[in-house]
């Protein structure tokens, strides 16, 4: 039988509906009624806002390559025009599943007293309410913008929320455009009730309500709610001009003005309404999408965000291992021995007390930091900012090109700039998404480097809702290698060589396919031959090929693939050895772990990088070593293990593209629930 075409196209999964399937499994968490209600209301809220993502960033491309004779096509190889049409196609099927999913759980929301009403369901005194609320707090804030031949079709910014009026004087019909002041005003307008529970109204209804109010002297007959998105994926032009923070602040003026890719508009609309927004917008009949409900709920995170306990995950306390706790100097803790911290199972605080005492620590000489999305929590940023007070050398890495944090990151720049911490931004040709801390410290005529590297961000905020695993070492080789790492980001990026990490773009793709080939040398030679990995993102052509060649080989491949893939396991010949699951839960998995049997003498890296060509070849990466033979044991049989147990979350990916649930096999195993009730097991002793 003739080996298989590695090259083949149908061996591999388009990256947009791969994309789209993981939208489907994140529906499915909105829609599983055994998950607490405003939890399932929080899902729906991810689903919108996923799909805004996805236009503002991936449809532009595929419109613009369907359009060129010389489009960069992926491992699937398929012609982007087919793309575009089964995507646009796919994302009307589920616009209709996001107004079911909507539909029913506003109804079990109004069971539990959270009553989201419809205008003419207020009563009496509410609509008093809404009118005067309408007149103090809105009214002043509209404007109505005429569509007619005297008026040029106004702009509409990406993703505000719109209502089209439709109205009439002297007989002849006239349309007009009011921005909803949803961000000034919240969406979902709490009206006072004399009853248990709560009640709500959405903003654009009260609007509506009182629209006539805009338009003195005609007769409003229709009004319809409308949302455009527009494309965001924003190119930064540098020049000998400008610095790259200027190039940064220019690109996003671009942002909310860029190329209408979508509109989704009230399904009641009158055809004729929705041609004239078509045509002015340039939107092909595909590219708009009606909803009968409501529109845009992403901004259901308000009502996701309400504190009823008993309509949310069980709380629990984040562990914090007895050395790491302030009863210890964390330097001697670390010193001690490695530590490999899980969060959000595993408190975050670690992290921020550790850079908060070296800023305090007179032994510390200087901090350095690499920064990719920081959030609104200003821990991180007011401990460096006190360790520069207090004389110390602080160094920040700050990567201004994090999408929809960048006018976050250029604030924090300044504000540490006008302190005299040293503020680099890195290549102009990568971004910087690698996470690295380094603290030196003089211990008597000694300098010890203290590193700790992670897969998350420095976030005070999301280490609460994403899984990432956090690690403190001072092997002195890591260190070394970081260090230099820091000294390349900070001067002139290039080829470096590093003892222990894995450093993208030079190394990390070209290693990750040797360890994949020695795995099949020890099989080719009667081992037994194991990877097991667990990513974000499964998109490289090469190391799926590398991947398919070890399953032909009798290697044994298991994959915790969150989102993106595009490998088709359980081919015949090809990819039979292969098992690839995803895993939806609470908490966002966004950990890497690559492990290697290597017959006996196992290997493990973790870091922040995915199997995508844009963290191979686009990015700074890093993926460090698991050194000690104990930690990487416990790493191995219980994060990495659990993982691929789990049978209650964890959807399996077929050969067609599919994901199915796991078939359940003996009892029910939850991989999140039991690193709750098991958090911090994993620091046996190594």
């Amino acid at each position: 039988m003739p080996e298989p075409n590695l090259s083949d196209p149908a061996l591999y999964i388009s990256r947009e509906i791969s994309w789209l399937e993981f939208n489907k499994r994140c529906l499915e968490e909105a829609n599983d009624k055994s998950v607490p209600l405003l939890e399932r209301a929080k899902f729906l809220s991810i689903c919108h806002n996923n799909m805004d993502e996805f236009f503002m960033i991936r449809i532009y491309g595929l419109l613009m390559q369907s359009n060129s004779t010389a489009a960069i096509l992926g491992p699937d190889q398929a012609d982007p025009s087919t793309v575009l049409n089964r995507v646009l196609k796919i994302v009307g099927e589920l616009t209709k599943s996001y107004e079911s999913c909507w539909k029913r759980i506003r109804k079990e929301l109004s069971a539990e007293g959270i009553r989201i009403k419809d205008i003419n369901e207020l009563t009496p005194d509410q609509r008093k309410w809404t009118s005067v609320f309408y007149k103090e707090r809105v009214h002043p804030l509209l404007t109505p913008l005429a569509l007619d031949v005297s008026h040029p079709f106004p702009f509409i910014s990406n993703n505000s929320l719109n209502l089209a009026v439709e109205m009439e004087r002297n007989g002849e019909l006239n349309y007009a455009r009011v921005k909803v002041p949803v961000g000034i005003i919240k969406r979902f307008v709490e009206v006072p009730s004399d009853g248990p529970g709560m009640d709500f109204v959405f903003l654009e209804d009260i609007v509506k309500d009182s629209v006539d109010l805009l338009f003195p002297g005609f007769n409003v007959r229709r009004t319809y709610a409308f949302r455009v998105t527009r494309n965001a994926d924003v190119k930064v032009t540098i020049d000998e001009a400008c610095d790259l923070m200027e190039a940064v602040e220019d690109s996003l003026d671009d942002r909310d003005t860029g190329f209408p890719v979508r509109m989704t508009v009230d399904g009641t609309a009158t055809k004729a309404l929705v041609s004239i927004f078509g045509k002015n917008l340039s939107l092909s009949p595909s590219q708009i999408h009606t909803a009968k409900n409501a529109i845009a709920l992403s901004d259901l995170w308000q009502i996701a965000n309400l504190n009823i306990p008993k309509l949310h995950e069980e709380p629990f306390v984040p562990y914090t291992p007895a050395e790491l706790t302030e009863e210890y100097n964390i330097f001697d803790s670390i010193k001690e021995r490695d530590w490999l911290l899980f969060h959000p199972y595993e408190s975050f605080s670690t992290v921020v007390r550790f850079v908060k005492d070296a800023a305090e620590d007179p032994k510390v000489q200087s901090i350095k930091i690499c920064l990719y999305r920081i959030g609104n929590d200003s821990s991180i940023i007011n401990a460096l900012k006190r360790a520069r007070e207090n004389g110390k050398t602080v160094s920040v890495l700050m990567e201004l090109r994090a999408k929809f944090d960048e006018n976050r990151n250029i604030k924090w720049a300044k504000d540490l700039e006008k302190i005299g911490v040293h503020v680099v931004f890195g290549p102009v040709d990568l971004k910087v998404h690698c996470k690295i801390l380094q603290v030196v410290r003089l211990e008597g005529s000694t300098l010890v480097r203290y590193t700790h590297m992670s897969s998350g961000n420095y976030n005070v905020s999301t280490a609460k809702q994403y899984c990432d695993t956090s690690f403190f070492t001072v092997n002195r080789e890591i260190g070394e290698d970081v260090g230099e790492l820091f000294n390349a980001l900070t001067g002139y990026y290039g080829p470096r060589e590093y003892k222990r990490l894995l450093v993208a773009p030079m190394f990390v793709k070209d290693r990750l396919i040797e360890k994949i080939d020695r795995e099949i040398g020890h099989r080719n030679a009667g081992g037994s031959g194991y990877i097991a990995m667990k990513a974000n993102g499964l998109v490289d052509q090469d190391i799926i090929s590398a991947l398919y060649r070890a399953s032909m080989a009798g290697v044994r491949i298991d994959l915790n693939i969150r989102g993106l893939c595009c490998l088709r396991p359980g081919i015949k010949g090809t990819s039979d050895n292969i098992r690839l699951i995803s895993i939806v839960d609470r908490f966002l998995e966004h950990s890497r772990i690559y492990y290697f049997e290597n017959n006996g003498d196992p290997e493990m890296y973790m870091g922040s990088s995915d199997l995508m060509p844009r963290n191979l070849i686009a990015r700074v990466e890093v993926l460090f070593p698991i050194l000690d033979r104990g930690m990487l044991a416990e790493i191995r049989d219980k994060l990495l293990k659990n993982h691929l147990a789990d049978n209650v979350k964890a959807r399996e990916l077929m050969p067609d593209g599919s994901y199915v649930k796991v078939k359940l096999k003996g009892k029910s195993f939850r991989s999140q629930t039991w690193f709750i009730e098991n958090r911090g097991s994993w620091h046996g002793k190594g």
